[in-house]
This record gives C-alpha cells, sequence and structure tokens, in this order.
C-alpha cells in the first residue's frame, strides 16, 4: 500500500486515507516501527483534515452574510441588484438561539 502524502487530496481522500490506516493498526499485523509510522501518519492527515474543514467552514461564512443572502467571494463582485434580490424569497430567521436548547439535534 503506498503511504499518501497529508498535504494532497481532498477531505474525502484524507478521510479515506485515515481510515486504512486504522483498519491497518487495528489488524494487529504491524510491527511496533510500522505502526508509529502509520501513526504519524495518521496525525498529520488529522490535521490536513482539520484545515480542509476549516477552510470550508470559512468559505461557507463568506457565502452567507449577517442576513442571510449570499455575499460576494472576492474583492470587486457586486452583489446582486435589488431587483435581484427582490425575486427571491425571503430568509425567516427565528428568535433567540437559546430557544433551541431542546432540540435533539
Amino acid at each position: 500500500m503506498t503511504a499518501a502524502k497529508p498535504d494532497k487530496g481532498g477531505y474525502g481522500e484524507v478521510v479515506a486515507r485515515l481510515q486504512e490506516i486504522v483498519e491497518s493498526l487495528e489488524g494487529g499485523q504491524l510491527s511496533l516501527e510500522a505502526s508509529l509510522e502509520k501513526f504519524a501518519e495518521g496525525v498529520q492527515l488529522v490535521k490536513r483534515g482539520e484545515k480542509l474543514l476549516a477552510e470550508a467552514e470559512k468559505r461557507v461564512e463568506q457565502l452567507l452574510s449577517d442576513d442571510g443572502r449570499t455575499a460576494p467571494l472576492t474583492p470587486g463582485e457586486q452583489a446582486p441588484s435589488p431587483a435581484t434580490q427582490a425575486q427571491r424569497p425571503a430568509v425567516q430567521r427565528r428568535g433567540n438561539p437559546a430557544d433551541d436548547e431542546d432540540v435533539p439535534f
């Protein structure tokens, strides 16, 4: 099995490689040294996955402005005109987020 470089691939590839590493470690057939190498690779992949998730979260935050409408992603992009905004349904914001504490998900 070829070791994946932690800085390559998307989130799905990172997760798939982590699953392979976990399976090989749980198999119990690796030497201590090989297990440590796999573990170190796994740690790097977890860091990469966390970075990718943080980048995705930042992108989502860029896409949504405070009022729930899409916001420009890059400087120089223009926001949709008021006429375009009027055609889209308004986003209904709920009250206090603390009211959602009893929601099981």
